[in-house]
C-alpha cells in the first residue's frame, strides 16, 4: 500500500516506489512532519524530535516549557500562536483577528483521485494513485481545513493541495492560502530556481541557503518570464547525475510564491502556493476554498533523474488529449517572414515554398483579423480582415490543405485594443478598477475574465472561426501582464480575489474549448515563454518556449526548461540570421540542431534563402523525421550545461533504448582549444552501438566512460550531431 498509518503512533507512512514521507499526530492535535527522503520499508521513528526548551519560543501547554511550536517541525502551519517562521495560510475573522490554530480532527484513505473543481490537476487510474485527506480545525472561528495527499506510488510523486471550508455562521476573510509546506531538519542545501525576463526566460539560480529566506513570485497575473514557479533544494555536492533533491512545481498559471526559510535550529521550511498578494478570498458560511496543486519530487539522483520523474509524471498523469504522444508536425510561422505586412499571395508563396522542402503546417500568425496592421488595434475583433485575406480564412485554408499541409491560426483572446470594434461596444469588459486611469501595456488592454458573460464572449468568438474553416493548430498568445486588476461586478470585499478569478476564468475557456476541438493542436505561448507552467500544459500540450529564437540563448533556455517540462512540450524553430532579438549570426546548422531538441519549425522567409541554404532545409527536415520520435517521446539527459562551460551538450534516447541521438555545440571558438569529449548518458552498459554515420561500432560503457573526441574546428557557434543504434 502506498499510504500507511499506525494508529498506535499516530503516524502517517506514504511511500512511493523510491520515496518515503513521513508524519505524526502530536499530542492528539498537532501535525508533524517527520521525513521525506529515500524509502524505507518501515518507519519505527527512528528521526524522533527531541524536545528541548529554547529561548523565546512560546509554550501552548504552560507546564511544558520544552514543548513550543517555533520549534515543532510542521505540515500546515499557521499564525499568531507562537510559530514566528512564515506560515502555510492566514485567516481574518470579522472582529478583525488574524489568530488561527489548527488541530488534526480525523482523516481518510481512498483510492484514486478527485479533480479539482475548475483547476488543471494531475490524474490517474485507482490502481495508480492513492489518496490521504487530513480534516484539521480551528474551533474558534470554525475554519475547517483539509491537507490532501496523493501518492503516486510508480511515479515517485506525491501531490498535494488544500481545501478551506467555512463552517461559521460569520464570513471569513483567506488571506493566504499556500498549497503545500514541509519542515525539514537539516539545512545543508542549495537553492536551484529559474530566473529571467522576456526572450531571457528561464536562467539558473543556485544559491546557499544559511540563514533567512529564499523567495520567488510573480505578481504580475501569470506565472511570469522573471520566475518559475519552481524550487528545489539540492545537497552541495548534487549535480546532474548525484546527490539529494527536493523540488516542488505548481500546477499554477497565476501569482504564485515559492520560498525556503532556513531557522535557526538549522531547519528548513518549504512552501509553495497561491501568491498572498493581491490573493485574498472572501469565504461565506459553508463556502468552500481550493488551492491549486504542488508536484513534489524527491530523488538521490540527481538532478537528470528529477527531471525524468517531472517528464514522465507530466506526459502521464497532467497533461491530456489525442497529441500528448503523438508525433508533433514541423511547421512553419510567417511571423519573423512577413510581421504585420501580408497579403493572400505572399502567404500562398510561402506556403508553397514550406511544402517543396517538406514542411508540414503552415501557421498563420498575427495580423489577419479587424484592421490590424500594428499591435495596437483589433484585438478583440475576430473577424477576418478581407483587405488582406479577401477569400477568407477557409480558401486560405483549403490552399493550404491542397498543397499537403496542415494550417495553423494565431490568437490572442485574453486582450483587447481600445481601437477596436469590441471596445466601442464594450468597453466595461476591460480588467479595471472604478476610477483610475488604465495602464496600458504593448498597446493593449485586458479582458476581464473573472466575468462569465466576458469568457462566454472569447468562447464564442474563438468558437466561430474555428468552425469557419479548417484548423488543425491554434497558437494562444497573452502578450502583457495584468495591471488596474479589479472587477465592478464584485464587492468591495472581493476584490482581492479577481487575480485568481482571471485565472480561473482562463481555465474555464481552455477546458471548453479544448474539449470542443480536440482534433486541434493547441499551444501556449505568453511573448514566448512567459506563462510556460503545469497549468497551461494540463490544457495545451506545447508551449513556444520563448520569443527569443537566438541559437546560443535558446541553449540555456531549453537547458534550463528541461528542468520540470520534457522537449515535446517546447516549441523551437529556426530563424533568420542577423538575429532579431541579439544580432547574432549562427550558422544554419547550428539552429537547426537546437530547434531539433524540441518541437522543430522554421520562422523566416524560405524565399529569401540560397538554393544551398534551401539543400540545406531540406536536409534538416529529413533528419528531424528520422530523429523525431526519439526526441519527441524518448528520454532526454543533459550532459554539459552552457550556463557553466563554453559548451552544451546532451542526448537523447528512445524508450525501446534502440535509438541515440545527441549534440554537441561549441559557442566560442578557442585558442589553443583543448579537445573535448562527449560522454553520452542512458545507454545500455554491455550493448553495442553503430555509428550510424560512419558505420563504427562502439560498446555502450565506451559511448558513456570513455566518450567521443570532438573534432576540433576553429568557428564558432559551431555544432555536430551524433546518431547511434542499438544493435
Amino acid at each position: 500500500m502506498a499510504i500507511l498509518y499506525d494508529k498506535n503512533e499516530n503516524i502517517f507512512h506514504l511511500k512511493t516506489n523510491a520515496t518515503s514521507y513521513v508524519m505524526q499526530i502530536i499530542r492528539d492535535k498537532y501535525l508533524s512532519h517527520l521525513y521525506w527522503g529515500r524509502k524505507v520499508e518501515n518507519y519505527n521513528n527512528s528521526r524522533a524530535i527531541i524536545w528541548k526548551d529554547r529561548g523565546f519560543a512560546p509554550n501552548p501547554d504552560y507546564t511544558d516549557r520544552t514543548f513550543s511550536l517555533d520549534t515543532l517541525p510542521q505540515e500546515y502551519p499557521q499564525t499568531g500562536n507562537g510559530d514566528f517562521r512564515i506560515c502555510a495560510y492566514s485567516v481574518r475573522d470579522e472582529n478583525g483577528s488574524r489568530i488561527s490554530n489548527l488541530e488534526y480532527k480525523s482523516h481518510k484513505i481512498i483510492k484514486g483521485k478527485n479533480p479539482l473543481k475548475g483547476l488543471p490537476a494531475s490524474f490517474a487510474s485507482e490502481d495508480e494513485v492513492q489518496t490521504l485527506i487530513i480534516y484539521m480545525q480551528d474551533s474558534v472561528i470554525n475554519l475547517v481545513v483539509e491537507l490532501e495527499y496523493n501518492v503516486f506510488e510508480k511515479s515517485n510523486v506525491i501531490t498535494r493541495n488544500v481545501r478551506f471550508t467555512n463552517k461559521s455562521s460569520s464570513p471569513l476573510t483567506l488571506t493566504k492560502m499556500l498549497s503545500m509546506s514541509v519542515d525539514i531538519r537539516e539545512k545543508e542545501f542549495d537553492v536551484i530556481t529559474l530566473y529571467g525576463a522576456h526572450n531571457n526566460e528561464r536562467n539558473i539560480d543556485r544559491r546557499s541557503l544559511k540563514s533567512g529566506i529564499i523567495q520567488i513570485e510573480s505578481t504580475r497575473g501569470t506565472s511570469s518570464p522573471q520566475q518559475s514557479p519552481f524550487m528545489a533544494l539540492a545537497r552541495k555536492n548534487t549535480d546532474e547525475d548525484q546527490g539529494d533533491v527536493y523540488a516542488i512545481n505548481f500546477v499554477y498559471s497565476g501569482n504564485f510564491i515559492a520560498c525556503a526559510q532556513a531557522d535557526a535550529f538549522e531547519n528548513v521550511r518549504l512552501q509553495m502556493g497561491m501568491n498572498p498578494l493581491n490573493g485574498e478570498w472572501y469565504l461565506k458560511p459553508d463556502e468552500t476554498f481550493q488551492t491549486p496543486e504542488v508536484v513534489m519530487v524527491y530523488t538521490y539522483k540527481g538532478l537528470n533523474h528529477m527531471s525524468h520523474i517531472f517528464h514522465d509524471f507530466y506526459r502521464n498523469h497532467l497533461m491530456r488529449g489525442k497529441y500528448v504522444h503523438k508525433i508533433r508536425p514541423i511547421l512553419i510561422n510567417n511571423w519573423e517572414a512577413t510581421f504585420f505586412d501580408f497579403n493572400e499571395q505572399k502567404l500562398l508563396n510561402l506556403a508553397k515554398k514550406a511544402s517543396d522542402v517538406g514542411i508540414e503546417m503552415f501557421v498563420l500568425d498575427d495580423g489577419w483579423f479587424g484592421h490590424r496592421d500594428s499591435d495596437d488595434s483589433s484585438l478583440g475583433d475576430w473577424f477576418v480582415d478581407k483587405r488582406k485575406l479577401p477569400h477568407g480564412l477557409s480558401w486560405l485554408s483549403d490552399e493550404i490543405h491542397k498543397l499537403g499541409m496542415k494550417f495553423g491560426l494565431w490568437f490572442e483572446p485574453e486582450m483587447i485594443s481600445e481601437d477596436s470594434e469590441l471596445y466601442k461596444q464594450h468597453p466595461d469588459y476591460v480588467l479595471h478598477t472604478e476610477g483610475r486611469p488604465y495602464t496600458i501595456g504593448r498597446g493593449q488592454l485586458v479582458l476581464d475574465l473573472s466575468r462569465k458573460d466576458v469568457c462566454d464572449y472569447v468562447i464564442k468568438s474563438v468558437r466561430d472561426i474555428l468552425n469557419s474553416a479548417k484548423i488543425d493548430y491554434v497558437k494562444w498568445d497573452m502578450n502583457r501582464h495584468l495591471t488596474d486588476v479589479g472587477s465592478s461586478t464584485y464587492l468591495p470585499c472581493q476584490q482581492g480575489e479577481i487575480t485568481h478569478r482571471y485565472v480561473l476564468g482562463l481555465y474555464y475557456i481552455m477546458q471548453t474549448l479544448t474539449d470542443e476541438f480536440p482534433d486541434i493542436l493547441f499551444e501556449s505561448c505568453s511573448s514566448g515563454g512567459g506563462r510556460f507552467d503545469a497549468g497551461m500544459l494540463y490544457y495545451m500540450p506545447q508551449t513556444w518556449c520563448s520569443d527569443n529564437t537566438d541559437a546560443v540563448c535558446r541553449m540555456k533556455i531549453q537547458y534550463a526548461t528541461s528542468f520540470m517540462f520534457p522537449p515535446i512540450t517546447m516549441g523551437a524553430h529556426v530563424s533568420v540570421v542577423p538575429n532579431q532579438q541579439t544580432g547574432r549570426v549562427t550558422p544554419l546548422s547550428t539552429r537547426g540542431y537546437v530547434a531539433m531538441s524540441g518541437n522543430f519549425g522554421y520562422e523566416l522567409d524560405l524565399n529569401t534563402l540560397t538554393d544551398e541554404e534551401i539543400e540545406q532545409v531540406k536536409e534538416q527536415i529529413y533528419l528531424y523525421k528520422e530523429i523525431r520520435e526519439t526526441i519527441q517521446n524518448g528520454i532526454f539527459y543533459r550532459i554539459k550545461s552552457p550556463f557553466e562551460e563554453n559548451i552544451a551538450q546532451w542526448n537523447f534516447v528512445s524508450n525501446d533504448g534502440k535509438n541515440v541521438v545527441a549534440f554537441h555545440f561549441e559557442i566560442l571558438s578557442q585558442p589553443a582549444a583543448p579537445v573535448k569529449l562527449l560522454k553520452l548518458k542512458g545507454l545500455d552498459a554491455n550493448a553495442q552501438y553503430k555509428n550510424l554515420s560512419d558505420g563504427k561500432i562502439y560498446g555502450g560503457d565506451e559511448l558513456m566512460y570513455s566518450g567521443i573526441s570532438v573534432p576540433l574546428k576553429k568557428q564558432d557557434f559551431r555544432s555536430q550531431c551524433y546518431r547511434f543504434y542499438k544493435i
